[in-house]
């Protein structure tokens, strides 16, 4: 009985009982979508539909007019592009991997461990989130001069490797691993280290996978540390470069914006597809203790 009603709530194909959660989601779901069709559109609109009145969410004669313009700016670049492309590849891949171990150890130890000022330490991570990048920029500019970093590669990764949300998800989730699993593996001989990425790492996916999405996102299109800590170009990223040119307010730049904006989002949504069923995951068990 329990099966039938189980297939029936939730049938694995079409069910007639479904036809109501469709009439409520979809229209939903292509509102939201309509932002993201609005980008890829955007990106191949001539110049004559750019700054169309009332605009147009479709595009009616694409173009790549807007990208070959784009790759055009590249070239009179006194560095070239592939160096702007390769910092950010660098910069993005440290960050995620870095961010993703500093936030699984610190939330093993948060949850299993026991000391003076646990909770403390917990409450001013949580209290981090009410805070937007834009309200902390003096004091990370003050934190790397005073550290001698301008100037230096490793500005691009030190301000944006501390992830509060990280921790916090990851946290919610090793809460769940009850500690007798942890107690067997010591038993078996097993050292922290061990622990940690043989016992922890490894329950805890989801939420390694939504910090690596965010991790991406937060460092692929990061641009304070090439304005702020970067005076020499060489060391600055692609997200940088596209930025400078995507100023003004003619047609043609536009276009450019438009282009620049849809390459800097494209590897953000293939992650996100690739990746999301861990999203899910993570948004679903987070909260529970």
């Amino acid at each position: 009985m329990a099966s039938f009603q189980g297939k029936k709530i939730n049938p694995k194909k079409f069910h007639p009982s479904q036809i109501k959660f469709y009439i409520f989601l979809i229209p939903f779901a292509i509102f939201m979508a309509i932002p993201i069709v609005y980008m890829f559109t955007t990106a191949f609109k001539p110049q004559e539909e750019l700054f169309k009145f009332p605009p147009s969410i479709l595009v009616y004669n694409p173009t790549m007019d807007n990208f070959k313009s784009l790759f055009d700016l590249f070239e009179t670049s006194s560095v070239p592009a592939s160096r702007y492309l390769f910092n950010s590849i660098l910069v993005t891949l440290l960050t995620v991997v870095i961010s993703v171990i500093l936030s699984v150890s610190a939330g093993y130890v948060l949850s299993k461990k026991h000391f003076k000022g646990q909770k403390l330490l917990f409450e001013i991570n949580t209290l981090a989130l009410m805070f937007v990048p834009i309200a902390v920029t003096i004091p990370r500019f003050i934190i790397i001069v005073n550290l001698g970093l301008i100037d230096k590669f490793i500005s691009n990764i030190l301000p944006i490797i501390a992830m509060p949300i990280g921790l916090f998800l990851v946290k919610q989730f090793i809460d769940q691993i009850p500690d007798a699993v942890i107690e067997a593996a010591r038993i078996d001989g097993a050292g922290e280290f061990t622990i940690l990425f043989r016992v922890i790492i490894p329950m805890v996916k989801p939420a390694l996978a939504t910090i690596a999405i965010l991790s991406f996102q937060s460092a692929w299109g990061a641009t304070e540390a090439s304005v702020y800590f970067l005076n020499d170009e060489s060391l600055k990223t692609f997200a940088y470069y596209i930025t400078t040119f995507a100023s003004g307010t003619n047609a043609a730049t536009q276009g450019v914006s438009a282009a620049s904006a849809l390459i800097m989002f494209v590897p953000n949504l293939i992650i996100f597809i690739i990746m999301q069923s861990n999203v899910m995951d993570t948004m679903a068990y987070s909260g529970i203790k």
